[in-house]
């Protein structure tokens, strides 16, 4: 099955569900979803925030029609992408919309810059109706991208050294008996062979490789049997081999780094960095709560053959996932409240997820001692940081701070 999930950005908490056939394609159930959240009319909601799948003629249509707002990424795939990415490029250094500092003390300071531009883009309306509209666009180079495709590009780069290598050695080590045959060899590694349609292949994209045919002579095959005369020259004859030589593309540092944001939302209501804002809150809030349940593993595998038992299950995990941001979201705002923290995965952070605060109750024990008729209760593992959940929680510390308790049974 397919979970249809609408999330707030504040704290992430579910606000609508969907359950849809798990056949059904994400581009297809998108536009649904979000056609859903625009028809519950969720007070307070200023726009609606998605990622790539939700770019689309009809998603842009659909808002365009009921005048809702959407953020949401071009996928790298459409040709307005590949345009507008390219006219960033050059473009004189575009102002910064967002400025955070590095991760560590060492690391420099993260930088955002974009600049919006109206282009003409085609869009389909409910009635099946395509006509042209102007929909805005942030074009976006972030500093923090650019480092990471920089190491992705060397990563990549260097494992296709290594198959360059291999098909290298298959290419030199195929003689050919005339040169027509090892060019026909070339066109089917160039991708352009007789008979092929589409779009020309390119397997190697990190390297530019250039085929040549060249000619050497080798020794001809004698056609009997038995060792010839020292007197008789030896035999040569011509053949044809195919030389590959190959240098590394090199990647331009302005051309790194680039994303396309699109949004029906205009330069009235909300600025390009305001905008650039809405779209990096959902990877802080709402991406988290919902990667768990991405995990094959997160849910144990289970017989379900009735759709209303599909339904009950989707349910009950959507109300788990409810509980559990709301610890998250709960814990957080008593912590920034308090000006506290709780131990982390690494230091004592004032934002913990809802899975290290459950981690921090695994020490926690009751133990139950039994002697003749009384029953001894301890409790072991108990640190301040857990009365502070319980604050924060609203649980009854009392459960907590009573180290132990006699029961007489008699």
């Amino acid at each position: 099955m397919l979970l249809s999930l609408g999330g707030g950005g504040e704290g992430a908490l579910p606000l609508r569900l969907g359950i849809r056939d798990g056949n059904t394609s994400e581009s297809t159930e998108t536009p649904v979803a979000i056609e859903e959240c625009l028809t519950l009319g969720l007070q307070g909601v200023g726009g609606i925030v998605a990622d790539s799948t939700a770019y689309s003629q009809r998603t842009l249509g659909l808002c365009r029609a009921k005048k809702g707002g959407l953020v949401t990424r071009v996928p790298r795939t459409w040709a307005i992408r590949q345009e507008l990415e390219t006219w960033g490029q050059q473009q004189a250094p575009v102002p910064v919309l967002l400025e955070k500092p590095g991760r560590t003390s060492q690391e420099a300071p993260r930088r955002w810059r974009g600049q919006s531009v109206l282009r003409s883009v085609a869009v389909e309306y409910a009635e099946g109706r395509i006509d042209q509209a102007a929909l805005r666009f942030v074009v976006v180079q972030s500093s923090t991208l650019a480092q990471q495709e920089t190491k992705t590009w060397a990563t990549a780069q260097a494992k296709e050294a290594g198959q360059i290598a291999l098909h290298r050695q298959r290419v030199a080590g195929q003689p050919y008996a005339c040169a027509a045959d090892a060019e026909a060899a070339i066109a089917v590694y160039e991708g352009r062979a007789p008979g092929r349609r589409g779009r020309r292949p390119r397997p190697w994209r990190y390297h530019t490789l250039r085929y040549r045919v060249e000619a050497f002579s080798q020794r001809q095959k004698r056609p009997g049997r038995g060792r010839p005369a020292k007197a008789d020259p030896p035999q040569m004859e011509q053949r044809y081999r195919v030389v590959l030589e190959g240098e590394a593309r090199e990647r331009v540092a302005a051309e790194e780094g680039w994303t396309v944001l699109a949004t029906t939302v205009g330069n009235a209501m909300c600025t390009d960095a305001e905008i650039l804002h809405a779209y990096h809150d959902q990877h802080s809030t709402v991406e988290p709560g919902f990667r768990w349940i991405k995990n094959p593993a997160a849910i144990t595998p289970v017989g379900r053959e009735k759709p209303e038992r599909l339904a009950a299950l989707a349910m009950l995990t959507v109300v788990g996932l409810l509980v559990y941001t709301l610890i998250q979201r709960q814990v957080r705002l008593y912590l920034h409240a308090q000006h506290q923290g709780l131990p982390g995965n690494k230091g004592r952070t004032s934002t913990p997820t809802a899975a290290v605060v459950l981690a921090l109750f695994t020490p926690v024990m009751l133990v139950q001692l039994r002697i003749d008729n009384t029953t001894v209760q301890h409790i072991y593992g108990v640190q301040p940081h857990h009365l502070t959940v319980c604050d924060a929680l609203g649980i009854d510390r009392t459960w907590y701070e009573v180290s132990s308790n006699q029961e007489n049974t008699l």
